[in-house]
C-alpha cells in the first residue's frame, strides 16, 4: 500500500512541470493568436508562422538528446538541460504583449523582434521537452508507462483549463497593461513547477556510470553529428522511418485548426472573445476523460497501446468531419459537444502514441530517439500552424471563399490527414523496431564505441 501511494506521488511530481507548459501554449493558443490577428489585425499567416517558429526549430531536440544522453552535468543528464530550457522559454512571454502591441501598428521591426523571440523558445522548448520525456521513458517501465502519460496528460489539460480561467480573471477584457501582468506571471509558473517536479528525482551518475552511458550511446550512432545519425537512422529502419511518418501526418490533421478555431467561431458565428475563449477548455475537458479512461485500460488491461492510438485517430477523423458539417450549415449548437468528443479521442491518442513513442526507444540511445520523435511532432505541429495562416489568407483574406467554406474545407482535410494516419500505423510494430535494431548493433560497433569514448 504504501509502495503504491509512493509510486502516485513520483508520478504527480513527474507531471508537475506540465503545468508551466500547458500555460505557456495556452497562452499563445487561446490568448496570443486571437489577441494579434482579431484585436491587433495582423495578418493571419505571419501570426501563425510566429507561432510555429518553435517547431521548426526542434531538431534541436535530436542535438540535445544526443547531448544529454553522452555530456551529463555534475552528474545528471536531463535535470541540468531542463532548468536551462525552462529560464529561457519563460522569459521569452514577458515581452510579448509589447511584441503584438507593437505588431498591430505594422512595425516590421518589431515582427522580426517576434520571430526571434519565438527561435529562443523553440530552443528552449528543445532543451526542456526532449530531456523531459527522456526522463520519464528512463524512469518508468512498459507496464507503468500508460498510466504515468495519462497522469502527465492529464496535468497538461488541467493547467489548460485553469490558465484559460486565469486568463478571464486576470484580464477579462483585453488592455495591453492587463496582458502584459497576465504575461508576466509565466516565469513564475514555469520555473516554480519544474522544481516541484523535478528537482532530487533523477539519479546522479558516478563518473564510471557516466562513461558506461556514453559509451552505450555511441554504439548505437557511431559517426557524425546527431542530426546525420538521426538521419541514419530514420533511412537504415523502416520502423523508424514508418513512425515519423505516423507521428508528423497525425499531429499535423489534429492541429491544422488550433490556431484558427477561435478565430472560426468569430467568423463564422461572430462569437465575442469570451464565447471563443470556451472552446479550448472545452477540448481540453474531453482530453482529460478521455486520458483517465485510457490511462485506467491500459494500466487493467492487455490492449496495446498501438490499438488506442488507431482508436483515437479514428475518433479524431469523424470529430472533423462533423466540424465541417457544422460549419458548412452554421450549426453553431454542434461546435462545444464536437469539440469534448474530439477531445476524448484526442485523449486517447495522446496516451496511445506518447506510450508508443517511449516504447520505440533502446538503451543508450532514449535522448536521441524521444528527441527524433519530438521532431515529427514538433514538424507536424508547425507545418500544420504555417498551414493553417496561409488557407485562412488565402481562402478567406484574400475573399476567395465565405469563412464557412473555407473552414469546411480545412475540417475535411483534417479528417482525411486522420484517416491516413491510421494506414501508415497501421504497418509498425515496436517488436519489429527492437528486432531490426538488435540485428543492426554487432559487437564491432560497440568495441568501435569505446575506442571512440577513450578519446573523445
Amino acid at each position: 500500500m504504501l509502495g503504491a501511494a509512493a509510486a502516485f506521488l513520483r508520478t504527480l511530481r513527474l507531471a508537475t512541470p506540465k503545468i508551466g507548459v500547458g500555460w505557456m501554449f495556452a497562452l499563445l493558443t487561446i490568448d496570443f493568436n486571437r489577441i494579434a490577428i482579431v484585436e491587433m489585425g495582423v495578418t493571419a499567416v505571419v501570426v501563425t508562422s510566429m507561432l510555429a517558429m518553435h517547431y521548426f526549430l526542434s531538431p534541436f531536440q535530436v542535438i540535445v538528446g544526443r547531448l544529454a544522453d553522452v555530456k551529463p552535468i555534475a552528474g545528471y543528464r536531463r535535470t541540468p538541460y531542463m532548468f536551462m530550457g525552462a529560464v529561457a522559454a519563460s522569459a521569452v512571454f514577458v515581452a510579448l504583449p509589447t511584441v503584438a502591441e507593437a505588431m498591430g501598428t505594422g512595425s516590421i521591426i518589431w515582427t522580426l523582434i517576434g520571430f526571434v523571440l519565438f527561435a529562443v523558445f523553440g530552443v528552449a522548448m528543445a532543451f526542456l521537452g526532449d530531456c523531459y520525456h527522456s526522463m520519464i521513458a528512463e524512469i518508468t517501465d512498459e507496464e507503468t508507462r500508460g498510466g504515468v502519460i495519462s497522469v502527465v496528460w492529464i496535468v497538461t489539460i488541467l493547467s489548460t483549463i485553469l490558465a484559460a480561467v486565469v486568463m478571464n480573471a486576470v484580464r477579462p477584457e483585453y488592455t495591453p497593461e492587463a496582458m502584459q501582468t497576465l504575461y508576466n506571471l509565466t516565469p513564475f509558473i514555469v520555473i516554480g513547477s519544474l522544481i516541484i517536479g523535478v528537482a532530487g528525482v533523477e539519479k546522479r551518475l558516478t563518473s564510471e556510470e557516466a562513461e558506461e552511458t556514453r559509451v552505450r550511446a555511441l554504439a548505437v550512432a557511431k559517426e557524425g553529428n546527431p542530426l546525420s545519425a538521426a538521419l541514419r537512422l530514420l533511412q537504415e529502419n523502416p520502423q523508424t522511418r514508418g513512425f515519423f511518418a505516423f507521428i508528423f501526418i497525425a499531429i499535423f490533421g489534429i492541429f491544422l485548426q488550433d490556431n484558427i478555431l477561435e478565430v472560426f467561431g468569430a467568423e463564422v458565428f461572430d462569437f465575442s472573445v469570451a464565447e471563443t475563449t470556451q472552446f479550448q477548455p472545452m477540448w481540453g475537458g474531453g482530453v482529460l476523460l478521455g486520458m483517465i479512461v485510457m490511462g485506467i485500460v491500459s494500466v487493467k488491461t492487455s490492449l496495446s497501446k498501438k490499438k488506442i492510438a488507431l482508436a483515437g485517430c479514428l475518433g479524431i477523423s469523424v470529430g472533423m468531419f462533423v466540424l465541417a458539417l457544422s460549419a458548412m450549415f452554421e450549426l453553431s449548437a454542434l461546435i462545444k459537444p464536437t469539440l469534448f468528443a474530439m477531445g476524448i479521442f484526442t485523449g486517447a491518442f495522446n496516451v496511445g502514441a506518447l506510450a508508443m513513442m517511449m516504447d520505440m526507444t533502446v538503451e543508450g540511445a532514449t535522448g536521441m530517439y524521444m528527441g527524433l520523435w519530438g521532431v515529427a511532432q514538433a514538424f507536424g505541429t508547425g507545418f500544420s500552424s504555417v498551414g493553417s495562416g496561409f488557407l485562412h489568407t488565402g481562402l478567406v483574406e484574400s475573399g476567395l471563399l465565405a469563412p464557412k467554406f473555407a473552414y469546411t474545407g480545412i475540417f475535411l482535410l483534417e479528417a482525411a490527414g486522420m484517416l491516413l494516419a491510421v494506414a501508415v500505423l497501421h504497418k509498425i510494430s515496436v517488436r519489429r523496431f527492437r528486432e531490426y535494431h538488435a540485428s543492426g548493433l554487432t559487437r564491432s560497433d560497440f568495441e568501435r564505441a569505446m575506442e571512440a569514448g577513450s578519446v573523445a
